[in-house]
């Protein structure tokens, strides 16, 4: 795959009716209208009985099932999967090549209640991607119905991640992670989990200079409630994709690139023939940490009378206020935070950081300004 072509063309490759974070099926509607090559089809309805949509393209043998937003407020795949199918609807050598040898089916936005309100559950606050078992949600039911009619020859589990995820102990942000799901207790290395394995390498491969370290693996824990085990464990190469953290990039427009890189290596890599020997090089790749805030405030004073010196971690908490997502700075730890990152540090070199309001800094206050070394500091991404 011509890495550097399509990334050449990717600003003209780009859906640009979708931005940001906030994607509802308001938004992917408007974008039905331009694809020619696409089937789209409702395939049922949410809890609050909004549509969930169906896409089918390709007529090639190999039948690959993909679906993001199961979780409402993970958008990022969703933007880059649009992108995808632009290039699809091209006569672009890569799309022609996957689409002559995969046919594939995918549901853009599982979850439209959740993406509704932004949310990561549905609208009976249940998770669906604990629900692969009791299969209570209509959503949960309308995956297992598409699963068990088109029959899968790999799945795409498409995810994003949160900003507090780094690479290992690197100190990088963990912009892409994947995860070839176990499929029992043992977390047993089965040719169901090696092709995952080996479609994962070779993504991580082609991202290395787009992206250079700063892919991660996700910790493979066996749990049949999730959707990814319980598919892995039914006999189908099952590859999870998460979308995480660049630079600061909290609309994941940045990052959305790497994400349709990703996309469009793992289905050229099924479309031509998965080399087996690639799983070597999964575990190769660092695993996921839980290691960054989006900014650390460093060698602070919180109060004159006392030496103490600690570091203060702000972490944004996403809202959603009339259709427009906000991000409101919170203290999340006041401590020493030697082994953690910041996205954003500052040092205060030993001095005391006041609140604009003078009200004492503590755990859970929302701060949108902080005085470092008595300069008004925005924390506000």
């Amino acid at each position: 795959m011509n890495i550097k072509r399509i990334l050449r063309d990717y600003s003209s490759i780009k859906e640009p009716l979708l931005f940001g974070r906030y994607i509802t099926n308001k938004d992917i509607e408007k974008c039905f209208k331009k694809l020619k090559k696409i089937k789209v089809e409702v395939i049922g309805n949410s809890v609050e009985n909004r549509p969930i949509y169906g896409m089918k393209v390709g007529h090639g043998s190999i039948k690959i099932l993909m679906w993001s937003q199961m979780h409402g407020n993970e958008s990022t795949t969703t933007k880059a999967l649009f992108d995808c199918l632009n290039l699809f609807e091209s006569n672009n050598e890569l799309s022609k090549n996957i689409l002559d040898n995969c046919t594939l089916y995918i549901i853009p936005i599982l979850n439209p209640d959740g993406s509704q309100y932004y949310t990561r559950l549905n609208a009976n606050k249940v998770d669906l991607n604990r629900d692969a078992q009791e299969l209570s949600q209509p959503e949960s039911k309308v995956l297992r119905s598409v699963f068990n009619d088109f029959r899968p020859d790999y799945c795409l589990n498409l995810h994003g991640q949160r900003t507090i995820y780094g690479v290992g102990d690197t100190g990088k942000s963990a912009s892409m992670s994947f995860l070839s799901p176990s499929q029992d207790e043992k977390r047993s290395i089965t040719v169901n989990r090696e092709k995952a394995m080996s479609i994962i390498s070779s993504i991580n491969e082609a991202l290395q200079d787009l992206i250079p370290e700063s892919i991660a693996r996700y910790d493979d824990r066996f749990d049949l409630n999730c959707v990814g085990d319980t598919f892995q464990s039914l006999g189908i190469p099952t590859v999870l994709y998460e979308a995480g953290h660049i630079n600061n990039d909290y609309n994941r427009e940045e990052i959305r690139e790497s994400v349709f890189i990703s996309l469009l290596t793992g289905l050229s890599v099924i479309a031509n023939g998965i080399n087996i020997l690639n799983a070597k090089d999964y575990f190769k790749i660092p695993e996921n940490t839980k290691s960054f805030y989006d900014i650390i405030i460093r060698n602070a004073k919180i109060i004159p009378e006392d030496e103490m010196i600690v570091d203060i971690a702000i972490q944004y908490e996403e809202v959603l206020n009339n259709e427009k997502l906000i991000f409101k700075p919170k203290i999340e730890v006041i401590s020493n935070l030697d082994e953690y990152f910041g996205h954003k540090e500052y040092d205060a070199e030993g001095e005391i950081i006041k609140s604009v309001d003078k009200i004492p800094l503590e755990v859970a206050r929302e701060i949108d300004f902080v005085l470092i070394k008595n300069a008004k500091t925005a924390l506000k991404p």
